[in-house]
């Protein structure tokens, strides 16, 4: 009979997959470490509009960085990166004047 050897540290586990499995951890625990501080600045910090925007940056964060991965938006064009991109900012942009239009609309009827 012949000798098979195996040359994989684990069994049924490739090679190629070594390092897929691998950035898949790193994503997770990148993630997760953001994911923490923000449990940590919630509660350490005081309500108010700094930890609001501080909540909103990493949410944004950890957002561009799933899309960038899991997505693989990351390995594309830079065309394609900007037409995401683009009109992204500019519906963010959208939210944030309606708010503040609306703010300014109900303080000026009561």
């Amino acid at each position: 009979m012949a000798h098979h050897e195996d040359t994989h540290d684990e069994p049924g586990v490739i090679p190629a997959n070594k390092e897929h499995i691998k950035k898949i951890w790193m994503t997770a625990l990148i993630l997760g470490v953001v994911t923490a501080i923000e449990f940590l600045l919630a509660f350490t910090m005081p309500r108010g509009t700094l930890l609001v925007s501080i909540f909103i940056g990493l949410t944004i964060v950890k957002a561009f960085y799933i899309v960038a991965e899991f997505m693989h938006l990351r390995h594309e064009m830079k065309a394609l990166i900007w037409s995401i991109l683009i009109p992204t900012i500019f519906v963010i942009w959208m939210i944030i004047a309606f708010l503040i239009e609306g703010g300014e609309v109900y303080g000026a009827r009561y």
